[in-house]
């Protein structure tokens, strides 16, 4: 498996992700109908020319997601039971078609779960960057991990 198990993760633990990903305008159209989010600022270029940004912005919650799962490589693939949650999620900048996207994370918490003896909980900052490494996205993710097998036995 590429995901570290909970036992694996210490608080301060960086990681540089090295997928990026080049955002297009058919991504923005599929995720908004997909969400059912007809928001004219994300489908209806004539619309956005009107705005401060000219153009269309890619969906927030496209954003949030492609944060995260280019974390997911070297964090928790395979690893990971579940997402228990976002907090402190911000957008300080616009993402546009034709962004490129990387993102980096850091562990911001560890400890093992009270109901659950074969899982620890992490907390992950997570920040995304635009291709000027203009931070376009942040948030703090908690995730519910796998203990490594010998240790979740014990």
């Amino acid at each position: 498996m590429a995901g570290l198990y909970f036992e694996q993760f210490w608080v301060g633990q960086h990681f540089l992700h090295e997928v990026r990903r080049t955002v297009t305008e058919t991504d923005n159209i599929l995720f908004s109908a997909m969400t059912h989010n007809p928001a004219a600022i994300h489908i209806d270029a004539e619309y956005a020319k009107t705005t401060e940004f000219g153009k269309p912005l890619i969906n927030s919650a496209f954003t949030l997601g492609l944060m995260v799962g280019l974390s997911v490589s070297d964090t928790t693939l395979g690893t990971t039971v579940g997402n228990l949650g976002w907090d402190e999620v911000r957008f300080p900048k616009p993402v546009f078609a034709g962004d490129t996207l990387h993102a980096e994370s850091t562990v911001l918490e560890t400890r093992a779960s009270k109901s659950r003896p074969h899982n620890g909980i992490v907390v992950f900052q997570h920040t995304a960057f635009n291709q000027r490494n203009e931070i376009v996205a942040t948030c703090k993710r908690i995730a519910l991990m796998l203990r490594q097998p010998a240790i979740a036995q014990a």
